[in-house]
C-alpha cells in the first residue's frame, strides 16, 4: 500500500466533506468538487480525519490508493486555499494584459495573441511581464499556465519566452563560423 495513504488526511475547518457511496463531495470557500471513487478503494471518515483503504488486496490497487489520496488532498487544499501558478515574460517588448477570462500576450508576433483561460481559473497581471493564474482546481490552473506558455516557450539561445517564475533555462552556445 502507498506509504502516504497510511497517514490520515486532515480536513480543515470550513471544508465540508461528505461521502455518499462511491461519490465524494468536497465544498469550501473557494469552490466545490464532486469525485467518484474507484470500486476497489474505500474512504473512512473519522471526525476531521479521512483514511483511504483498499477493498481487496491486489497488486493493481496499490497505485490507485496513493492516487486517490493525493487527488483528495489536492481537492481539499484547492477548496480551502486555492492554487497559484506564476509566469514570467522574458524578452524585449514582451507584455501581458488580462481582461475577464482572456490573457492578451504581445510576445514578438505581428499581432497580439489571446489565450482563453480554462473554467474555474482567473488571471491577473501585477506587472506587464508577469501573469498570475489562480483557481481551486490544480489541474485547470496548470493547464491554463501550459496554454499560455505554449504561445512562446522559452528558447535555448537567447532565453526569451514565457517561463514559470524561478525556472532556469540552460542557454546553448551559438554556432561559430570557422
Amino acid at each position: 500500500m502507498s506509504r502516504l495513504a497510511k497517514k490520515p488526511l486532515i480536513v480543515p475547518t470550513g471544508v465540508e466533506f461528505t461521502i455518499n457511496g462511491n461519490e465524494v463531495h468536497i465544498k469550501g470557500k473557494k469552490g466545490h468538487f464532486n469525485f467518484t471513487l474507484d470500486n476497489e478503494v474505500k474512504i473512512e471518515k473519522l471526525d476531521n480525519h479521512i483514511m483511504v483503504h483498499p477493498t481487496r488486496t491486489r497488486k493493481r490497487i496499490h497505485p490507485m490508493i496513493g492516487t486517490t489520496y493525493r487527488l483528495l488532498m489536492n481537492m481539499i487544499h484547492g477548496v480551502n486555499e486555492g492554487f497559484e501558478h506564476k509566469l514570467q515574460l522574458v524578452g524585449v517588448g514582451y507584455r501581458a494584459k488580462t481582461q475577464d477570462k482572456v490573457v492578451e500576450l504581445s510576445v514578438g508576433f505581428s499581432n497580439p495573441k489571446q489565450v482563453v483561460l480554462r473554467a474555474g481559473t482567473t488571471a491577473e497581471a501585477p506587472t506587464t511581464t508577469e501573469v498570475n493564474i489562480k483557481g481551486f482546481n490544480k489541474q485547470m490552473v496548470g493547464q491554463s499556465a501550459a496554454d499560455i506558455r505554449r504561445v512562446r516557450p522559452p528558447e535555448p539561445y537567447k532565453g526569451k519566452g514565457i517561463r514559470t517564475v524561478g525556472q532556469r533555462v540552460p542557454l546553448k552556445e551559438t554556432k561559430k563560423k570557422k
